[in-house]
C-alpha cells in the first residue's frame, strides 16, 4: 500500500497538468507514468482532493473505458467544451486518449 505524501500528490498532479486540451488520460495511465502501475485508485483519490492543491485539469482523467468520475457532474460539459466526443456516456477513447 502506498503512503500518500505531498511529493506523490504533486507528482500525480504534474502529470495531470500535462494532458493537452481535447484529450483524456486514464487513472491507470497516470499511475504507470509515475511508475506506480498498481495505483490507479490512489490517482483517483488524489484527484478527488485536487482543489486543495490548486487548479488542475482533472476533468481530463477518466477510467480506462472512458467512463466519467462519479459525482463530478461538470466533467462531461468541460470535456465537450474542449471538443472531446462521446459514445453514449463514455469518452470516445480511440479518438481522444492522450498518447503520453
Amino acid at each position: 500500500m502506498s503512503v500518500l505524501t505531498q511529493d506523490l500528490i504533486y507528482e500525480i498532479l504534474s502529470v495531470v497538468e500535462e494532458i493537452p486540451e481535447g484529450y483524456v488520460a486514464s487513472y491507470g495511465q497516470i499511475a504507470r507514468l509515475i511508475g506506480r502501475d498498481k495505483n490507479a485508485r490512489l490517482v483517483g483519490k488524489v484527484l478527488s482532493m485536487s482543489e486543495y492543491y490548486g487548479k488542475y485539469p482533472c476533468h481530463r482523467v477518466v477510467n480506462y473505458a472512458g467512463r466519467l468520475a462519479p459525482h463530478f457532474y461538470e466533467q462531461k460539459n468541460l470535456l465537450m467544451e474542449e471538443g472531446v466526443s462521446f459514445i453514449g456516456d463514455r469518452v470516445e477513447m480511440k479518438k481522444h486518449c492522450w498518447d503520453a
